[in-house]
């Protein structure tokens, strides 16, 4: 029961090939899995879909991906903050399917929880519902969206047992309980592990069934996108 490897390349040892789908929890540089990300970059697999809320900056983060240019398609919600993906979208070398923020939170958890589609009002009458199922329902428009699923999931964590119970710290958590269970692998960067049985169950944001392998960090940059402030 023991989850925990020795290093990020061993925790991606046997799971990667060209071609996967990724999901890399995350909100911005916020709760990200700073040394798996490394390690993907390092392991030289290409033509990933990534399914994240955004691609990190230019020079950390999932960005690193896009400089190698391993990532073929992302599935996101915003981007803005990464000069290198708007450079290969408007030149045709990157794939984008833009999402707003609670639909792809929202379809990452159906993946999770294996409900296949949901209709939503968000997007109707947009971009974003071209080529989708609509349907009314009580007087109102709505447009079907298709779950998330991922060959792997890199999630990042707080705290975890060695079982792989998950604390995730504050808004750290953002995307990674939801991607946790809706890869077909998980794997956990932590900060810190504690001994089975020091959680009190309610303290449990993610339980050990859903992470496959635990990776325990240190020295975390913990960037922030854009740091603004004011004259003393």
């Amino acid at each position: 029961m023991d989850k925990v490897v020795g290093s990020a390349s061993e925790a991606l040892e046997g799971l990667l090939f060209d071609g996967m789908t990724i999901m890399s929890g995350g909100f911005g540089l916020c709760g990200i899995a700073e040394h798996l990300i490394v390690a993907l970059r390092d392991s030289g697999v290409k033509d990933i879909t990534v399914i994240s809320n955004n691609c990190g900056v230019d020079d950390f983060g999932m960005g690193l991906l896009l400089e190698t240019k391993q990532i073929k398609k992302m599935v996101s919600s915003y981007v803005g903050e990464n000069a290198e993906f708007e450079r290969q979208f408007l030149s045709n070398e990157l794939e984008l399917e833009f999402n707003p923020q609670g639909t792809l939170a929202e379809r990452i958890r159906a993946g999770g929880a294996g409900i296949p589609a949901f209709f939503v009002k968000t997007g109707f009458g947009t971009l974003i519902a071209e080529g989708k199922e609509t349907r009314e329902f009580d007087g109102e428009m709505y447009v079907m969206e298709t779950a998330l699923k991922a060959d792997l999931s890199v999630v990042k964590a707080w705290r975890a047992d060695r079982w792989g119970n998950l604390q995730y710290r504050k808004t750290a958590r953002n995307f990674n309980p939801m991607m946790a269970t809706a890869g077909k692998v998980c794997i956990a960067e932590v900060e810190e592990i504690v001994e089975v049985g020091e959680f009190d169950a309610d303290q449990i944001h993610t339980p050990g069934i859903f992470v496959d392998r635990l990776l325990v960090g240190s020295q975390y940059e913990k960037r922030i996108e854009r740091l603004t402030t004011t004259p003393r």
